[in-house]
């Protein structure tokens, strides 16, 4: 059983000029009190076909983690665009919003991105360089990519000479390549799919984060 349950994603300022920072609200549930801080990264894919272009816009650290109900907003400033070929600025491309407990990845929720002018002379006759001013990013929240991994949240309990592998967790059937996939709830249902290819990235991480709130109870 996992120890921390998502139960929304609202991708807030959307759509919004490619330079104006991203913004999600996270809520999230922990069923049992944890020792260690959640980590949540933001990552955007600058290119399909080499992950070196991949940047971390976010790393933060979130705790104390005590049993009980939460919510956030995740800032991440915009991708340098310099740090991205100018044909993969235009088009679509994928933002990933991670989690991880103890420098295990537990959920990974993917978003395609549409990068395009907002001006319908510059989309029918592009300029050769890019005018990254001119280009609005559309988050495509209705379709986002969710996959769930079994971790360990607890290691400190497992006895010593165990292989200190965590159990797998009974996900029923859905399970693609060893990797199980979950339905999140989200004011744009999540749909269950194929979890992205994209591994580790590279990239420095920046750090603007509001600090969790309790939720209300009603």
């Amino acid at each position: 059983m996992s120890s921390i349950n998502i139960t929304n994603v609202t991708v807030l300022d959307n759509p919004a000029p490619f330079v104006n920072p991203f913004q999600f609200e996270i809520s999230y549930e922990c069923l049992t009190s944890l020792k260690d801080d959640l980590e949540w990264k933001l990552i955007y894919v600058g290119s399909a076909e080499d992950e070196t272009y991949d940047q971390v816009l976010e790393s933060v650290l979130v705790g104390p983690v005590n049993v009980g109900n939460y919510r956030f907003v995740l800032q991440a400033d915009s991708p340098d665009p310099l740090k991205i070929r100018d044909e993969d600025i235009i088009g679509v491309t994928v933002l990933l919003l991670t989690c991880s407990y103890m420098d295990q990845e537990f959920i990974r929720v993917g978003y395609y991105v549409n990068n395009d002018y907002d001006d319908e002379q510059l989309r029918e006759e592009p300029p050769t360089k890019v005018l990254i001013n001119k280009v609005q990013r559309n988050i495509l929240t209705d379709k986002p990519r969710v996959t769930k991994f079994p971790i360990n949240f607890h290691p400190e309990d497992e006895q010593a000479g165990g292989d200190g592998r965590p159990p797998a967790e009974p996900f029923g059937d859905s399970v693609v390549n060893g990797e199980a996939l979950v339905l999140l709830e989200q004011p744009q249902k999540l749909q269950e799919t194929e979890p992205f290819d994209d591994s580790d990235v590279n990239g420095e991480a920046l750090v603007l984060l509001e600090q969790p709130q309790n939720l209300q109870e009603t």
